[in-house]
């Protein structure tokens, strides 16, 4: 159990907890960064979590689900307020619906989380602020201390997988719930430089070339919502037809997150919902798409396709390209 200090001020109205780790202080960010790491240790050991949405900038949202052994679910939501990577970040964390939206019928806590340096590695000093005395009552006899504490004893299985989560492993792509996919990589690269790299003609069509012998020859960026975007392949010494997408751009937080519409030319039905966030981390950016697909069917024949080979190759030429540039 990595937590060394816990403290409850019924005058402060605060709970502060202290744990140490043997790591350095970017590792422990990361973990917090990451949703595919911190989703392991969120919830308390009988409620694993599981985040759809972790956008680590001031303004962003998480939404996160925690699982009971019984099927029953809790839904929480943070909102960042402040973030000063990879010393502290702040966030109101909240209760919510079925549907992710926070309940302002219950109770919502401001929370600090400071990441220190020591001698042996880094320390985490989490502080939880409380709106009054009932609700910082109210909420310690529902088991809040329990199940914070419960939930920090996995960190330590966390951060010693370091191969997991490592700048050399290829697009990693996870189900969430019956529709989405989550899809990460760590590109090597500044957030702006990748960033860049999805919205600048003249980069996408050095990296976004698709399968091999092809080549992007329509590149019609959309950067504003509302805009539209449409990009078409068309074959050079392979053999095919060409193909493309078209979609419309829903939200745009410059340079961490857009939602966009995906619908590919020619087809019918329901266009996927694409969220693209971009997040520092050590070694360069944390890169992650979650892919809302019409249908659990669309989502395993889309798989199916060979995506995730597609993307990793796209992907690694992303990197060389930010690479080269430096």
């Amino acid at each position: 159990m990595p937590v060394t200090h816990v403290n409850k001020d019924t005058q402060a109205l605060t709970m502060q907890i202290v744990a140490d780790f043997p790591v350095p202080v970017a590792r422990l960010w990361d973990a917090y960064a990451d949703p595919r790491q911190i989703e392991k240790f969120w919830g308390p050991v009988e409620y694993p979590a599981r985040f759809t949405r972790h956008d680590m900038y001031p303004g962003g949202i998480s939404r996160y689900a925690m699982y009971g052994p019984g099927g029953d679910v809790s839904r929480g939501y943070w909102e960042f307020l402040n973030v000063d990577a990879p010393h502290s970040f702040e966030v109101l964390d909240g209760f919510a619906r079925e549907d992710g939206e926070p309940n302002r019928d219950m109770p919502s806590m401001r929370m600090v989380f400071n990441f220190l340096e020591t001698a042996e590695g880094s320390r985490l000093d989490m502080t939880t602020y409380f709106n009054s005395l009932a609700e910082f009552e109210s909420l310690f006899e529902m088991g809040m201390e329990e199940g914070t504490l419960s939930a920090m004893s996995q960190i330590d299985g966390v951060l010693a997988d370091l191969r997991a989560y490592s700048a050399d492993l290829p697009v990693a792509a996870e189900p969430l719930g019956d529709t989405k996919l989550r899809v990460s990589r760590l590109i090597r690269g500044s957030v702006e430089q990748v960033w860049a790299a999805h919205h600048e003609p003249e980069l996408l069509k050095q990296w976004q070339l698709g399968p091999d012998g092809w080549a992007l020859v329509e590149c019609e960026v959309a950067t504003e919502v509302g805009e539209s975007y449409r990009y078409e392949w068309a074959p050079t010494t392979a053999e095919g037809e060409a193909f493309g997408f078209t979609g419309e751009v829903l939200e745009s937080h410059a340079p961490f997150r857009e939602v966009t519409t995906e619908q590919m030319i020619g087809m019918d039905g329901p266009p996927a919902r694409n969220e693209l966030t971009l997040i520092p981390a050590a070694g360069g950016t944390l890169l992650t798409l979650v892919i809302e697909y019409p249908s659990a069917e669309v989502r395993e024949m889309v798989i199916n396709t060979g995506m995730t080979e597609g993307m990793e190759a796209s992907y690694a030429r992303l990197e060389q390209q930010v690479l080269k540039a430096a």
